[in-house]
């Protein structure tokens, strides 16, 4: 729903326009900063096509884990991380349901209707 005038828009100065979402990532990410891990945005054809393949790949991988193993823990000591790896599943669900409230806010603001969350009947 987001038109292509829109791509560039921030909702300030700094921020990342709205393209801009193993330990290698944090390693990086932490450090570094969101930036260092995003790159440049790519046209949005392929950037929409990445965020289906990627949800697909998660959708698939929690699918296929056994649900004896998602109480294992994964951890980083010089990162400070520790989590169960059932906390690290609900985690990734509420950060991406985090970033499309954003989203639906950001359009909002722009004038751009979005569907409601729930269907009201």
């Amino acid at each position: 729903m987001v038109r292509p005038e829109q791509m560039a828009w921030r909702p300030e100065k700094d921020a990342l326009t709205i393209l801009e979402g193993n330990f290698a990532y944090y390693e990086k990410r932490v450090p570094e900063g969101l930036r260092a891990t995003v790159g440049a945005p790519h046209p949005l054809e392929e950037e929409l096509a990445n965020l289906e393949r990627v949800h697909r790949e998660t959708l698939a991988a929690a699918s296929a884990f056994p649900i004896e193993r998602w109480d294992e823990e994964r951890v980083h000591e010089r990162l400070g991380f520790r989590r169960k790896i059932g906390i690290i599943l609900l985690g990734m669900n509420e950060h991406e349901v985090h970033h499309r409230a954003q989203l639906m806010t950001y359009l909002r603001i722009l004038g751009t209707p979005v569907p409601e969350a729930i269907n009201r009947r």
